[in-house]
C-alpha cells in the first residue's frame, strides 16, 4: 500500500513539475514531441487558428453610465469624436417640496395673520450658484505610498526619496504635514527642514489627474445650457416597466436647448482648492488656524443666478417643486459641452459627483431685529446609490463620430475572416471571434477530447500593428482588452478559481489582458482563457462566439445595447466610456506576417 501511495505521489510530482515548466516557458513550440522520454506523460504545445469578424457600432446606449465623455477627441486612426452631456437635475436628496430659509412659503404668505412673531416674509435671494464637477484621478498613482503621486515623485518606488530637495523625505513630510513638493511650505524663506514654526497641512496638494486627452495646459471653452428635452426614466413601449434607452447618436443641441447659464474659458489645475475657516469672534479659540476644507481639482464655474432665482427659489411651495417627477418635467435639465480655445480636448467625468450649490440669503427675526442669514441648497445631476451602485435619474452621452477612413470602413461587417482587428471605444467597433474553425471547431474539439488532454494553459495572443499606429501619429493605446461570451455577455475570466482578495489582482492572475510594451510602445496583449477551454473540453460547455473590445476597466462587466448594421447586440459598458482605439493583427495574414498572426496556443499534458 505504501509503495502504491509513493507511486501516486511521484506521478503527481512529475506532473506538477511539468505544469510549472510549461507555464513559464514561452519558447515551447514543438507539437507532438514529448519532453521526457519513456514517460507516461507527454507535455506539448498546440497552436490553432482563430477567425475574426469586425463589427461597426452605429450607435450605443449611453444613458445611466458610470462615466461620461465631453469635448473633442482626435483619433489619428479613426477620426474625431465630439461628445456632449445632457442630464436631468435632481432636487437636494431627491426630496420634493423644499423649504428655503426657515419657514415654508405658505407660512411666509400668512405671516401677517400668524400669531408667532418669527413668521415673516424671508425674501430669499440668490447670491451665487456654482457648478462643480471633479476631474478623475489616477487611483493607483502612488506606488510607494509616500503621499506624492508618481507623476510628481522623484522616485516613485522609494518612499524615502526627497522630491523637493529640502532634506526631508517624502514620507517624513507626509507625516508632519509639510509640502513634499516645496522646500518652503509656508513661503517664509526658511527651508522646511530648518523651519520650527510651520502651520502644517495648510497647503494645496497636487493630484495625478486621469482621463484627460489633449493639451492640459491650454484652456477650453465650457458651456452650460438649459435642456428643453424631457428625459423619461421609463419606456412607455414596455408599459413603463423597463428603463428608457437613449443612444449616442441622439443630438440635443441646438434644437433642445434654451437659456445659456455659462459660456466661458476653463483652465485645468492639478492642485486642490483650499477654503480656510473664518475666526468666530464669540469664542476664545482662533478657528482660522484650523485645517482648511479641501476641494479636489475640477470644473468650477458660476452659473446665472437669475435663472435659479426664478426657477428654484421663487418656485418655493409651488407645484413645480412638489416632487422630483414634477421638477424633472418642469426644469428638464442641463446640456453641457466643451469646445476648443486653441487645442481640442476630451475629458471623462463622473457626473454623479457633480453639484450645483445655490448660496442665498434670507431675512430672519432675531432679538426683535431683522438680520440677513446665509444658507445653501444643493442640486445634483445624476446620483449613484452607495449600496448597489445603481444610477438614479438620467443623463445621455452624445457621441458624434466623423466617418471612419475608407481603409477601416471597408474592413468592417464583411463577414470575412479579417487580417486586421479594428477596435474603438464609444460608438466605435468591436470584433467577434470564433476559435478553432468557423463551425465552432467541433472536429478539433472532439479530437482533443478523445486524446484526454489536460490543458495546463491556453492563451490568445493579439499583436499590435505597430506600423499602422506609428504611421498614424501619437495614439493613446487602450491599456487592456476585454473578451466576453456574446451569448451570456459575461467575461471569459472566472474569478472563482483565484482566491486573492484584490479583485484587479485576481483578474490579472486569471486573465491578464493588459498591454505589454517595449520602448513605451504597445507590442501585444496576452489573454489567458485556460478555464474557458477546460470548460469546453471537460465540462462539455459550448464553444460560443466570443466578443473582443477595448475597455476602460476590466472589472466592469455590465453591457449596453448597440445598434449594428443589420442587428442589435449587447456590448461591454466599459468600452462605451472610453475613446481609445487600436489595430491588431488578425489570423488571415500573409506568410511574412506569420509571427504576429492571431493564434490560440494550448499547452497540454497527454497520457500515453
Amino acid at each position: 500500500m505504501k509503495i502504491f501511495l509513493k507511486l501516486i505521489f511521484s506521478a503527481f510530482a512529475v506532473l506538477t513539475l511539468m505544469f510549472i515548466t510549461v507555464s513559464c516557458d514561452e519558447d515551447l513550440t514543438t507539437i507532438g514531441d514529448g519532453l521526457i522520454g519513456d514517460d507516461p506523460f507527454v507535455t506539448n504545445k498546440a497552436v490553432y487558428d482563430v477567425f475574426v469578424f469586425n463589427k461597426k457600432i452605429n450607435a450605443v446606449e449611453t444613458n445611466k453610465l458610470p462615466l461620461y465623455q465631453i469635448g473633442k477627441y482626435n483619433d489619428p486612426l479613426y477620426g474625431s469624436t465630439e461628445a456632449s452631456i445632457t442630464s436631468q437635475l435632481r432636487l437636494q436628496g431627491g426630496f420634493g417640496n423644499p423649504v428655503f430659509g426657515l419657514s415654508s412659503q405658505e407660512r411666509e404668505e400668512n405671516s401677517l395673520t400668524d400669531p408667532d412673531e418669527t413668521a415673516i416674509e424671508e425674501n430669499e435671494t440668490v447670491k451665487e450658484v456654482i457648478l462643480y464637477i471633479p476631474y478623475l484621478q489616477n487611483p493607483n498613482g502612488d506606488r510607494d505610498l509616500d503621499g506624492v503621486p508618481d507623476a510628481f515623485d522623484a522616485d516613485p518606488e522609494d518612499p524615502n526619496s526627497d522630491s523637493d530637495g529640502d532634506g526631508l523625505t517624502d514620507s517624513e513630510e507626509r507625516s508632519i504635514g509639510t509640502n513634499p513638493l516645496s522646500d518652503d511650505t509656508d513661503n517664509d524663506g526658511i527651508k522646511d527642514s530648518e523651519d520650527t514654526e510651520i502651520a502644517v497641512n495648510r497647503y494645496p496638494r497636487k493630484v495625478d489627474l486621469d482621463s484627460i486627452y489633449g493639451n492640459r495646459e491650454a484652456p477650453f471653452n465650457f458651456k452650460v445650457e438649459r435642456s428643453t428635452y424631457f428625459l423619461r426614466d421609463l419606456d412607455p413601449n414596455t408599459g413603463f416597466l423597463e428603463s428608457q434607452e437613449y443612444y449616442s447618436s441622439q443630438e440635443f443641441s441646438p434644437d433642445f436647448v434654451s437659456e445659456v447659464l455659462f459660456d466661458g474659458e476653463v483652465t485645468i489645475s492639478d492642485e486642490e482648492t483650499l477654503i480656510f475657516p473664518e475666526d468666530d469672534p464669540d469664542t476664545e479659540a482662533d478657528e482660522s488656524l484650523n485645517e482648511p476644507v479641501r476641494i479636489q481639482p475640477g470644473i468650477q464655474v458660476a452659473l446665472d443666478p437669475d435663472f435659479f432665482q426664478q426657477n428654484i427659489l421663487d418656485k418655493e411651495g409651488q407645484s413645480e417643486l412638489l416632487s422630483q417627477a414634477n421638477f424633472s418635467d418642469f426644469i428638464r435639465g442641463l446640456h453641457l459641452s466643451v469646445s476648443a480655445v486653441t487645442d481640442d480636448i476630451l475629458l471623462i467625468l463622473d457626473i454623479t459627483d457633480a453639484t450645483i450649490t445655490i448660496t442665498y440669503d434670507y431675512d430672519k427675526l432675531e432679538d426683535a431685529e431683522i438680520i440677513k442669514e446665509e444658507a445653501e441648497y444643493q442640486l445634483t445631476l445624476i446620483t449613484r446609490e452607495l449600496t448597489f451602485g445603481t444610477i438614479n435619474s438620467n443623463a445621455v452621452n452624445t457621441l458624434i463620430n466623423e466617418p471612419f477612413p475608407s481603409e477601416i470602413t471597408n474592413e468592417l461587417d464583411t463577414n470575412e475572416n479579417a487580417d486586421r482587428i479594428y477596435l474603438k471605444g464609444g460608438s466605435g467597433s468591436y470584433t467577434e471571434i470564433q476559435l478553432f474553425e468557423e463551425n465552432n471547431g467541433e472536429d478539433i474539439l472532439n479530437e482533443i477530447k478523445a486524446k484526454n488532454w489536460i490543458v495546463n494553459e491556453a492563451n490568445l495572443i493579439f499583436y499590435v500593428d505597430r506600423e499602422k499606429l506609428d504611421m498614424a501619429g501619437v495614439v493613446n493605446e487602450p491599456p487592456s482588452l476585454y473578451l466576453f461570451n456574446t451569448e451570456t455577455n459575461r467575461p471569459i475570466y472566472d474569478l472563482s478559481v483565484v482566491s486573492d482578495p484584490d479583485l484587479r489582482n485576481r483578474i490579472n492572475i486569471n486573465y491578464g489582458g493588459s498591454l505589454e510594451k517595449e520602448n513605451n510602445k504597445g507590442v501585444r496583449y496576452k489573454l489567458k482563457i485556460t478555464n474557458y477551454i477546460n470548460d469546453i473540453i471537460i465540462r462539455d460547455s459550448t464553444n460560443v462566439t466570443l466578443g473582443l473590445s477595448v475597455t476602460a476597466d476590466l472589472a466592469t462587466i455590465a453591457t449596453k445595447n448597440a445598434v449594428l448594421d443589420i442587428s442589435e447586440e449587447d456590448v461591454p459598458l466599459a468600452a462605451t466610456i472610453t475613446p481609445l482605439s487600436t489595430v491588431l493583427f488578425g489570423n488571415n495574414v500573409p506568410l511574412e506576417e506569420e509571427d504576429v498572426k492571431l493564434k490560440l496556443e494550448i499547452f497540454y499534458t497527454e497520457v500515453n
